[in-house]
Protein backbone atom coordinates (compact mmCIF):
# COMPACT_ATOMS: atom_id res chain seq x y z
CA UNK A 1 0.00 0.00 0.00
CA UNK A 2 2.93 2.34 0.23
CA UNK A 3 3.80 4.85 2.87
CA UNK A 4 0.55 5.84 4.57
CA UNK A 5 0.22 8.07 7.59
CA UNK A 6 -1.53 6.32 10.42
CA UNK A 7 -3.46 9.29 11.76
CA UNK A 8 -6.48 8.28 13.75
CA UNK A 9 -8.78 11.13 14.73
CA UNK A 10 -10.44 8.93 17.37
CA UNK A 11 -7.49 9.29 19.75
CA UNK A 12 -7.54 13.10 20.20
CA UNK A 13 -11.36 13.15 20.13
CA UNK A 14 -11.44 10.49 22.83
CA UNK A 15 -8.94 12.36 24.98
CA UNK A 16 -10.81 15.64 24.55
CA UNK A 17 -14.25 14.25 25.38
CA UNK A 18 -12.92 12.26 28.32
CA UNK A 19 -11.13 15.23 29.83
CA UNK A 20 -14.02 17.64 29.34
CA UNK A 21 -16.48 15.02 30.57
CA UNK A 22 -14.48 14.54 33.76
CA UNK A 23 -14.51 18.29 34.34
CA UNK A 24 -18.29 18.38 33.87
CA UNK A 25 -18.78 15.43 36.23
CA UNK A 26 -16.73 17.18 38.90
CA UNK A 27 -18.71 20.38 38.38
CA UNK A 28 -21.96 18.41 38.56
CA UNK A 29 -20.91 16.71 41.79
CA UNK A 30 -19.96 20.03 43.36
CA UNK A 31 -23.09 21.84 42.23
CA UNK A 32 -25.53 19.00 42.79
CA UNK A 33 -27.12 16.61 40.31
CA UNK A 34 -28.01 18.37 37.12
CA UNK A 35 -27.25 18.81 33.48
CA UNK A 36 -23.51 19.08 34.10
CA UNK A 37 -23.33 15.70 35.79
CA UNK A 38 -25.54 13.92 33.26
CA UNK A 39 -23.77 15.28 30.18
CA UNK A 40 -20.40 14.80 31.83
CA UNK A 41 -21.12 11.08 32.21
CA UNK A 42 -22.26 10.89 28.57
CA UNK A 43 -19.11 12.67 27.40
CA UNK A 44 -16.84 10.41 29.47
CA UNK A 45 -18.52 7.29 28.06
CA UNK A 46 -18.21 8.61 24.50
CA UNK A 47 -14.56 9.52 25.08
CA UNK A 48 -13.77 6.08 26.46
CA UNK A 49 -15.49 4.46 23.48
CA UNK A 50 -13.39 6.54 21.07
CA UNK A 51 -10.20 5.63 22.95
CA UNK A 52 -11.10 1.94 22.83
CA UNK A 53 -11.80 2.11 19.09
CA UNK A 54 -8.50 3.92 18.50
CA UNK A 55 -6.64 1.29 20.51
CA UNK A 56 -8.34 -1.51 18.61
CA UNK A 57 -7.40 0.06 15.28
CA UNK A 58 -3.79 0.51 16.40
CA UNK A 59 -3.62 -3.14 17.47
CA UNK A 60 -5.00 -4.20 14.11
CA UNK A 61 -2.40 -2.09 12.29
CA UNK A 62 0.37 -3.65 14.39
CA UNK A 63 -0.84 -7.19 13.72
CA UNK A 64 -1.16 -6.46 9.98
CA UNK A 65 2.40 -5.07 9.95
CA UNK A 66 3.69 -8.14 11.81
CA UNK A 67 2.19 -10.46 9.19
CA UNK A 68 4.17 -8.79 6.40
Amino acid sequence: MGNTMNLDIRLPIGLLFTLLGILLVVEGLIGGFGVDLAWGVVMVLFGIAMLMLAGRAAARRRSDAARR
